[in-house]
């Protein structure tokens, strides 16, 4: 077993190290968006026995598999268009959706009923060394079956005993990674949208997720973010929000902010918004009339690069012409359900 520690400098050898491991026929232990996964080449019959048997899993119960984008996807899965235009709603992101098999690959990954799961990660790292290995590998989790999924390499290899410890053959260390649940299971093979398993994101449907409590709705503000803020876009990104008093605005911010690096967003309840370098987070609830608006100077704001997030958006309809002209828009509303469940629909 050789272990690999991931820094800034060292993609392109853990990519060329994985794939030779790869089309050995080797098991990889390797990090995600989620939790630590574990890698084999999903062509090759000897190596996904080798999983099953690593993680004694039963027999006939499917394994997903990690592909880099939608155009990979198609080449192993059956999307028409009504399911790609779901799945534009969902990837990148925590989301397996599973689909009806084009049988490309081992039979051992699929169901019964002949589906495969299939994956797209907001996970830079697996993404590209998928892209270069040019085929999908497995997308479980790195733990031994009815066990806890792992955040950190040092928790894996000390539950695990010597003989399962002989079955890896590499491992990717990129430290502890955040505590994020696995991802959401998302059944899209039927008609109605079903959910086989919740993670931290749940979708509901189409523009429609719910948010089970305040750490999801941080969650789901990170996935809004990388999704629509594209950094080599010539115009900037201005996100409205609206939603009630405590729906939650505040906290879909703040997941917006640390998908940046940015971890010190609080509410501009004394002022109207604060500056975190090409982030401003503008909170209009004591805005009463239209010429405070226009003396905020938001056109000078719309320059390539930023990004404008609008609380109490329903204030904004005065500035909505302006906005749209210089600015891609993504419009979110947020409706209470319960004490801590809530309704977020999102539209461009």
């Amino acid at each position: 077993m050789k272990f690999i520690t991931h820094n800034l400098k060292n993609t392109e050898e853990i990519v060329k190290k994985t794939i030779e491991v790869l089309k050995n026929g080797g098991l990889v232990v390797f990090p995600s968006d989620t939790v630590y996964g574990l890698l084999v080449d999903a062509k090759n019959q000897k190596a996904v026995e080798k999983l099953i048997k690593f993680k004694n899993r039963p027999p006939g119960k499917p394994i997903s598999v990690f592909v880099p984008n939608l155009e990979m996807m198609e080449k192993y899965v059956s999307v028409d268009n009504r399911k790609k235009h779901l799945l534009k709603e969902l990837i990148p992101g925590p989301f397996t959706v599973i689909l009806e098999s084009k049988h490309k690959v081992e039979s051992l990954l699929e169901s019964e009923k002949g589906t495969l799961g299939v994956r797209i990660p907001d996970y830079p790292l697996i993404t590209k060394l998928v892209g270069v290995f040019a085929a999908p590998v497995t997308a479980t989790s790195a733990n031994l079956s009815g066990r806890s999924p792992h955040y950190s390499v040092e928790s894996l290899i000390n539950e695990l005993g010597k003989d399962k410890k002989e079955f890896i053959d590499l491992v990717i260390d990129a430290g502890k990674l955040p505590r994020n649940k696995p991802s959401t299971i998302i059944d899209l093979t039927e008609p109605k949208v079903r959910i086989l398993r919740k993670g931290e994101i749940i979708f509901d449907r189409e523009n429609t997720f719910v948010s089970e409590n305040p750490q999801a709705t941080g969650k789901l503000g990170e996935f809004i973010l990388a999704k629509y803020h594209d950094p080599k876009s010539i115009r900037p990104l201005a996100i409205i929000i609206e939603g009630d008093l405590g729906a939650g605005k505040t906290v879909l911010v703040k997941g917006m902010g640390r998908k940046l690096g940015i971890e010190n967003i609080v509410s501009p309840t004394y002022v109207i918004y604060y500056e975190y370098g090409s982030f401003y987070h503008f909170d209009l609830y004591q805005i009463e009339e239209v010429d405070e608006l226009r003396n905020l100077g938001i056109e000078k704001l719309l320059k390539k690069g930023n990004i404008l997030v609008f609380e109490w958006g329903e204030k904004v309809a005065e500035l909505y012409g302006l906005l749209k002209n210089k600015a891609d828009i993504v419009y979110i509303k947020i409706e209470y359900i319960n004490e801590k469940k809530r309704k977020i629909i999102v539209k461009l």
